[in-house]
């Protein structure tokens, strides 16, 4: 790769690592009763939620990329109900899709399946995990248990607008 579409692909890289500590974090945000909420009867529960999430990654990674593939959970929306353990997977998971991607764009290869390029498994998997953080805090508000937009700033807004180097 040339040394501009290397940090490229690096800033790319960055944005997920970013998306998944928000998503880290907003689960470190939950109440302690707040993995059982569910927005209405028959949707999933919030744990339920995370573990989807964490599930997707995973099957994607061992469809479009099986190198970096892990044993797939044995159940998609079984809950976690042990927050650090689901903290734990997630940043497993997340490694998978970084590795795969990372790998897969160095040498220039699509993925097997689904993308034509490496980077749009990455969007993917941030649009669909902005679509179920988005679920995951109407299902609290609706419980009562809002994440106030003071509370939620410091753990997702800024993750993702500040800057890592000095300029």
């Amino acid at each position: 790769m040339s040394a501009p579409d290397q940090s490229l692909l690096e800033a790319l890289l960055d944005s997920w690592n970013r998306n998944n500590t928000i998503l880290i974090n907003l689960l470190r945000a939950i109440p302690d009763t707040g993995l059982e909420t569910r927005a209405m009867q028959g949707s999933p529960s919030v744990a339920e939620l995370f573990s989807h999430i964490h599930y997707v990654r995973l099957v994607f990674v061992a469809e479009d990329a099986p190198e970096f593939a892990s044993e797939l959970p044995r159940e998609e929306w079984l809950a976690e109900p042990d927050r650090e353990r689901m903290a734990q997977l997630l940043q497993g998971s997340a490694k998978a899709v970084r590795d795969a991607v990372k790998n897969r764009a160095e040498a220039g290869c699509e993925m097997d399946v689904h993308y034509d390029h490496p980077i749009l498994l990455l969007q993917h998997m941030i649009w669909h995990e902005g679509y179920h953080h988005g679920q995951i805090k109407l299902a609290l508000k609706l419980a009562g248990h809002p994440i106030t937009n003071k509370e939620a700033g410091p753990i997702s807004w800024r993750v993702w607008m500040n800057k890592t180097k000095n300029k």
